[in-house]
């Protein structure tokens, strides 16, 4: 898939002289709460209106969607406010039945992103079509894995394409329900310029008083849009409580959010350099979280070394990682003056995290 300009006619097409806002509840539950939701919205800064018709679901047993009766709920939602409307569709009869209902919107799931046979079908069924779909990242950090998928329904002529950025599953707990991994985005951006690339914070999040933050990071990165779970009703959603705002507190994000508006030769500078700044800050969080994972394990050697009554100071294990270091420093343009400046600073730091377990 080339680069090409075309890639973006579908949002420029909107006209808006602010980022694509997409919100609407996790899931579509009766045709009372979509309603209400959408008129709550009609008059904010969303342009589409989103509910899950279907619920693909980690374990079974949780609610899965009310299925093809919510779709005449959206086409309704439609009607009565003006917005348009998107959902998500899983399999080549989903796609059929959102064509029906004029789903002026589809988007592919990270659960459906990750297998390419899924997504060529789904890809084969809309083969020609006019309406934008939008492909969520895979599940796990996999970049080839998300710009496949884009190719495929590239490949079937259709030309109005984009991306969400939702995060990537960890084994490890964080702050995080999914790891935003922003450099993965990043690369596909700067690969991809004129690709839309939204965020959807609340997956990322999946908890509300981190949307915010996650939204502001994404417009200062260039972000084209954003895809937030709004409710009229969060702590009783039937799926996804915690990560759903109100439409309220939507209309005050927006509000609130800072875009970047200048235009001009100074401006396109001042643009890049915020975003480039921006990317740095984000690495540098990265950096902070993997010192503190590894001096978390250093406690843990320091425990075991107090345990079996073993110095804190290994000579020779130091010495491995330290040309260990310097070599990989190498392949990656970094001297070996700054690589033995960073890493004597990491193992004093490791040295003191051992001696503070030894001595109490």
């Amino acid at each position: 898939m080339e680069n090409k300009k075309e890639l973006r006619n579908w949002l420029d097409a909107f006209g808006l002289d602010h980022p694509l806002v997409i919100a609407g509840p996790c899931s579509a539950e009766t045709e009372e709460q979509v309603l209400k939701i959408a008129h709550q919205l009609k008059d904010s800064d969303a342009t589409v209106f989103r509910a899950g018709i279907w619920k693909p679901r980690t374990r079974p047993g949780n609610f899965e969607g009310v299925g093809a009766l919510g779709l005449k709920w959206m086409q309704r939602a439609k009607e009565e406010t003006g917005m348009l409307t998107t959902t998500e569709v899983a399999n080549a009869n989903h796609v059929e039945l959102a064509l029906k209902h004029d789903i002026d919107i589809l988007w592919i799931g990270a659960r459906t992103t990750v297998s390419p046979f899924i997504v060529q079908d789904i890809a084969d069924a809309l083969k020609g079509t006019d309406k934008p779909v939008l492909i969520k990242n895979p599940v796990n950090p996999d970049l080839a894995l998300w710009l496949g998928a884009v190719e495929r329904f590239y490949t079937a002529d259709v030309k109005n394409l984009g991306v969400i950025h939702r995060g990537f599953s960890t084994y490890e707990k964080t702050r995080y329900r999914n790891n935003p991994e922003w450099q993965v985005a990043v690369d596909l951006q700067n690969r991809f310029p004129d690709l839309p690339l939204i965020l959807d914070p609340s997956h990322i999040a999946g908890r509300r008083d981190i949307i915010f933050e996650l939204s502001q990071t994404a417009l200062d990165l260039n972000y084209d849009g954003l895809m937030i779970e709004t409710h009229h009703n969060p702590d009783k959603a039937w799926s996804d409580a915690a990560q759903q705002i109100t439409p309220e507190t939507l209309i005050k994000y927006t509000e609130d959010l800072r875009i970047r508006k200048e235009v001009g030769e100074a401006a396109e500078f001042k643009n890049k350099i915020n975003t480039l700044r921006t990317q740095i800050d984000v690495v540098d969080h990265q950096l902070i979280e993997m010192l503190g994972k590894r001096m978390n394990i250093a406690d843990d050697i320091g425990q075991l070394k107090k345990d079996h009554n073993v110095s804190v100071l290994q000579s020779k294990r130091w010495n491995e990682i330290l040309g260990k270091m310097i070599l990989q420093g190498e392949e990656k343009n970094l001297s070996e003056e700054f690589i033995l400046r960073v890493f004597k600073a990491i193992h004093q730091e490791s040295i003191n995290h051992q001696e503070k377990i030894i001595n109490n």
